[in-house]
């Protein structure tokens, strides 16, 4: 059984998912900052670094959301950002965020779905993603078309949510990310059903060894995924 984040309506969770991002979509960054403590930011930077060595020039992020990771990507030189999302309310923020920083020659953001990708194969230098695989419908699938949108020898880079594992910062992380961010969330966005959904979908979601092991199982090799914060956050990357 999928999480999703409206329990009492019968939508899919990609349908659910693009609802709620749209309702809450004008305050979403301010939100990933308060409830991160600003580490998002750091956790982002950390991502890109990876792909310092590969200078690719045309990249691809998926679940762009308001841009940042895109925005994020400039630090590599490329020559194109294509961002693609689901919610036409965060791809609106974002569109307007970019402009204001006058960065709309390089990022373009256009409405896209991970699962089925508007693009032909073998056309990025890089797929990125920072808190969006777990949003996905069916992660497989949606992983398989990011691997096809890949040149060969290009990288994916995903940051994603996991679980810590060590005592004490596992049972504190999980009181704060259970009754605490949910609490945060309802006050900031009017939205409590996106708050609950967050811990949910990251307790489901197969992190660490397990999610590299659907990375290999879709084609990627050489994976690896790097602990960020005591293991709130992972970098997983794998090349085509």
């Amino acid at each position: 059984m999928s999480v999703v984040p409206y329990k009492n309506q019968n939508d899919g969770k990609k349908a659910q998912v693009a609802n709620m991002f749209n309702n809450i979509s004008k305050r979403y960054d301010l939100l990933n900052h308060v409830l991160s403590l600003g580490i998002d930011i750091i956790w982002r930077k950390t991502a890109i670094k990876m792909l310092q060595k590969d200078q690719p020039k045309i990249i691809l992020d998926i679940a762009t959301g308001t841009g940042d990771f895109a925005i994020e990507a400039l630090a590599l030189n490329p020559d194109k950002v294509i961002g693609v999302d689901i919610s036409e309310g965060m791809l609106a923020e974002g569109k307007k965020k970019i402009k204001n920083k006058k960065l709309d020659h390089l990022i373009e953001l256009q409405m896209g779905d991970s699962e089925k990708l508007l693009f032909e194969d073998n056309k990025f230098d890089a797929v990125i993603v920072s808190f969006g695989v777990r949003n996905f419908e069916n992660l497989e699938k949606g992983l398989a078309d990011m691997h096809r949108v890949l040149k060969p020898g290009g990288k994916t880079v995903i940051v994603e949510f996991s679980k810590p594992k060590k005592f004490p910062f596992k049972q504190a992380y999980n009181f704060y990310f259970k009754y605490i961010l949910p609490q945060i969330g309802k006050v900031i966005s009017k939205d409590q059903s996106a708050y609950t959904y967050l811990p949910e979908s990251v307790q489901a979601f197969p992190d660490g060894d397990d999610f590299l092991a659907v990375l290999k199982k879709v084609g990627f090799t050489q994976t690896k995924c790097k602990p960020l914060t005591f293991g709130i956050s992972s970098i997983y990357i794998g090349e085509k």
